[in-house]
C-alpha cells in the first residue's frame, strides 16, 4: 500500500522523523521504493542534476511532468511529490493547470515556493484536490531576487514574516510545509507551531522530517551545500547509501546541528 498525506501527518503525530529524497528517473524510484523512504519528491532540481543548468528556472511543466510520469511508474510504496515549476504560480489559472497536470501523471502532493502573496493559490488549489506542500525560506526559483542561493530569515523582520506565512498557508489548506536554508532557531519555532508535517533541509534536526537531493548524498555533487552529507562513504552500495541515510534521519544522527545548519 503507498504511502499517503496520512502516513505524514502519522510521523508527525508519533515524533518519527519522515524521510524524504529526490528522484527523477525509474531506477532510482526503484531503490528508494524499496528502501525504508517514506517520500520521494520529483524536484525541479532536475534542472541542474540531471539537465546541467545552474538553477531550477529552465524547467518546464512538460520536463517535471515527464520525470514524474517516471517516477509514479516505477514506485509502489513510497508517497510522490512533485515541484510546481518557475512561473507555475503566476495566476491560479496555471497554478490549477500545472498542478493537476502533475497529479495526472502520478503526483500526491504538489510542492510550490511561496509567500504570503500565494495564500489564495493554495487555498484554490487544495480546494480543487491538490493537496500542497509550501516551501519557505530559501526558494531557488527566486534564486536572483536574493542574490544567489543565501540563506534566509536571519533578520528579526524576515523571520516574523516566515512565520506569518507558515500559519496563513497552513490555515490556507497547505498539509505539509518544507523549510530551506533558514536559522535552526527559526525552523523550530515553525516546527513547534504548525499543526501540519513540517520538512526540512538545511533547517534542523527537530523538524518532523528532512529531505535531501540524492545525487548530494551518494557523492555525485561536485560542490554540495553545507547541509548535505555523502552517505556513500563507509557504504558498499547504493541501497546501502540509502538505507544508512534513512537510519540517520529516524535515528536523529542527521543533520547535525552543528555540521548541517545555520545560526
Amino acid at each position: 500500500m503507498r504511502n499517503t498525506i496520512r502516513t505524514l501527518d502519522q510521523h508527525k503525530q508519533d515524533r518519527r522523523p519522515i524521510t524524504c529524497l529526490t528522484a527523477y528517473d525509474a531506477s532510482f524510484a526503484r531503490l528508494l521504493d524499496a528502501a525504508d523512504i517514506d517520500l520521494i519528491l520529483v524536484g525541479d532540481s532536475l534542472g541542474m542534476v540531471v539537465q546541467g543548468h545552474d538553477t531550477t528556472l529552465p524547467v518546464t511543466i512538460e520536463h517535471m511532468v515527464y520525470h514524474t510520469a517516471a517516477v509514479a511508474r516505477s514506485t509502489h510504496r513510497v508517497m510522490l511529490m512533485a515541484d510546481l515549476p518557475f512561473l507555475g504560480d503566476r495566476d491560479i489559472g496555471t497554478g490549477l493547470d500545472q498542478g493537476g497536470a502533475l497529479m495526472r501523471a502520478g503526483a500526491q502532493m504538489v510542492k510550490v515556493e511561496c509567500h504570503g502573496e500565494h495564500i489564495e493559490l493554495v487555498r484554490r488549489m487544495v480546494g480543487a484536490g491538490i493537496p500542497v506542500c509550501a516551501h519557505l525560506g530559501l526558494t531557488p526559483q527566486a534564486v536572483h531576487r536574493f542574490g544567489g542561493f543565501r540563506v534566509q530569515g536571519r533578520e528579526a523582520a524576515a523571520a516574523e514574516r516566515m512565520q506569518a506565512d507558515a500559519r496563513a498557508l497552513e490555515a490556507a489548506g497547505a498539509q505539509c510545509l518544507l523549510l530551506e536554508s533558514i536559522p535552526e532557531a527559526l525552523a523550530i519555532q515553525i516546527t513547534g507551531a504548525a499543526g501540519v508535517p513540517v520538512i526540512g533541509i538545511g533547517a534542523s534536526p527537530e523538524c518532523d522530517g528532512q529531505v535531501l537531493v540524492l545525487q548530494d548524498i551518494l557523492g555525485l555533487t561536485p560542490k554540495p551545500p553545507r547541509f548535505a552529507q555523502d552517505f556513500m562513504t563507509g557504504s558498499d552500495s547504493l541501497a546501502g547509501a540509502i538505507g544508512a541515510y534513512a537510519e540517520a534521519v529516524r535515528n536523529r544522527r542527521f543533520p547535525v546541528s552543528t555540521v548541517h545548519t545555520f545560526g
